[in-house]
């Protein structure tokens, strides 16, 4: 028998989201207060303190990059957990679909272009980013869709393939970037969080609000296409407006993470299956508290990535990997074959 949800009410909705965002509000903090550099908080926080060498430490560097791995993180949970709805796949993940390749293909494309003719990179990553990530679902979305209809396993090998050949352009990009630029883009695209600035993270964390407002206004859309195509139609859902949107939404979503972290993976897979576990498949609350998840499980994972080796930092992204990979095999493994 399947484990009976719990009804969803405002207490249990405001409840749940206030115990995640008390629990993300001390990830942020103990984040900015765990790191290679020992500070002194007293010093850092004391008045006219503001140069010294704690305060700058905690300012400056550690706390915009906390921010910035809620915002990011956020944003890919939230963009996994859409997907995952719209093709009730549970393997459906911004990386594998091939969204995130498409946003660092762009992303890398501007790098290219900004550093070649002087332009601002910072003004055109997040454009390129976006026009990659909408490209390429646009390019899975047709090549899922038969006969009028979506397949959710058609949809998923498409992004495979249109993963894979986004990486050999990138591949190809980075072989004929000189050796500065190249290695920058390297390091850009195994992830990184690194050298973020409070005018970044507030313009990265709009892009995050509007999406997510957007989808929160059409969680009941997510649930009934959880039933499926027909009974969703038949309870007066527009079915292929609703996913086109959805897909641009998600596709912003990721294009706005992947321009300011580079790719960054597994975090819209992982962090939409905990949540599931824990608060049930009701939209309503999954999407928002999957937000809040995905900060904190990207926030800690980002911990992880500049601390446990001492001064020398490894990239977030490969902490990601090294999560989501065994965890995609366990899926694999719980489905047994079945129809995911």
């Amino acid at each position: 028998m399947p484990r009976r949800e719990p009804h969803l009410t405002r207490e249990r909705f405001v409840r749940v989201l206030l115990v995640l965002a008390a629990l993300l509000v001390v990830a942020v903090l103990g984040s900015a207060l765990i790191g290679s550099e020992h500070i002194d908080l007293l010093r850092a926080l004391s008045p006219g303190g503001e140069q010294n060498v704690d305060a700058v430490i905690l300012f400056r560097i550690r706390l915009p990059r906390a921010l910035m791995a809620v915002v990011v993180g956020g944003a890919l949970a939230a963009a996994g957990t859409v997907l995952q709805a719209l093709l009730r796949n549970p393997l459906a993940e911004p990386h594998l679909l091939g969204v995130s390749g498409g946003a660092a293909f762009g992303g890398v494309v501007a790098l290219i272009l900004g550093g070649a003719s002087g332009v601002l990179p910072a003004f055109l990553v997040p454009v390129g980013s976006f026009a990659g990530a909408l490209a390429t679902m646009v390019i899975v979305y047709r090549l899922g869709t038969v006969h009028g209809r979506l397949q959710p396993y058609t949809f998923l090998l498409a992004g495979v393939v249109c993963n894979a050949f986004t990486g050999a352009l990138i591949m190809a990009l980075n072989a004929v970037a000189d050796f500065f630029q190249a290695h920058g883009i390297l390091f850009w695209l195994m992830g990184s969080l690194q050298a973020q600035s409070y005018w970044l993270v507030a313009a990265s964390a709009v892009y995050l609000v509007v999406g997510v407002v957007w989808l929160l206004r059409h969680t009941r859309e997510l649930n009934v296409l959880s039933l499926g195509e027909e009974s969703a139609a038949q309870l007066g859902v527009h079915v292929a407006r609703t996913r086109r949107v959805a897909f641009a939404v998600s596709s912003l979503l990721v294009g706005a993470a992947v321009s300011v972290s580079g790719m960054i993976g597994f975090v819209g897979l992982i962090v939409p299956h905990v949540a599931r576990l824990l608060i049930g498949a009701d939209y309503r609350l999954l999407l928002p508290a999957s937000v809040l998840l995905g900060g904190i499980f990207l926030l800690l994972a980002d911990t992880v990535a500049r601390s446990a080796f001492g001064a020398t930092e490894i990239p977030v992204g490969v902490v990601t990997a090294l999560c989501g990979g065994p965890f995609f095999i366990y899926l694999l493994r719980r489905a047994g074959g079945a129809d995911l």
